[in-house]
């Protein structure tokens, strides 16, 4: 189904993403998985192996834009750019606002928000160019409802989905590869 794609997965070691990159290993993709250690990235790679899946993990720090440069530079020499964007990394560190640091809530904002931009942009130019791909943000009920202690998260979050909308707009005149889900409503949006 997928054996020309290449997928790139963020947050890739554990959770939705482990199980969005072995799905789309087992369709056919080839599939990148990011993790934030050279550790967690091995182990996507031997998680790979073992599942009989092409691809490999890489360490990407989302909150550095130098790393999502040497990410795309690091797949642009061997498989190419990816097909099929998953952004799924993210990070939670709940506190009421009045309790909040400074730093949890510019690192959330971007891992959650900017790295997502960021690798997108980086992504979009070839998909649009190859009238081909797709690119996947995975948000969260949190973004349109909110919950205690995650105004941070809820920010980034109601930030995809703002973004996500706006972008296929954009982009009309092309096909649009831009698809936003929930996994807490397991359902397209």
């Amino acid at each position: 189904m997928f054996e020309s794609d290449l997928a790139l997965v963020t947050g890739a070691s554990r959770g939705i993403g482990r199980a969005i990159a072995l799905a789309l290993g087992r369709a056919g993709a080839t599939v990148v998985g990011t993790a934030t250690t050279a550790a967690g990235a091995q182990q996507i790679g031997v998680d790979f192996q073992a599942a009989g899946i092409r691809g490999r993990g890489l360490a990407w720090n989302a909150a550095d834009p130098a790393s999502t440069d040497a990410l795309i530079e690091a797949l642009d020499g061997v498989e190419g750019l990816p097909t099929i964007l998953v952004n799924n990394a993210g990070i939670a560190r709940d506190a009421l606002i009045l309790r909040m640091k400074n730093e949890d809530w510019e690192q959330t904002l971007q891992i959650n928000l900017s790295a997502v931009f960021r690798l997108s942009k980086a992504c979009l130019r070839r998909m649009l160019k190859q009238r081909h791909g797709r690119i996947i943000n995975i948000g969260s009920v949190v973004g349109a409802t909110g919950n205690a202690g995650q105004v941070h998260y809820a920010a980034a979050k109601a930030g995809l989905v703002a973004s996500a909308r706006h972008w296929p707009r954009r982009w009309l005149h092309a096909t649009s590869p831009l698809t936003r889900w929930r996994p807490d409503s397991w359902r397209q949006i």
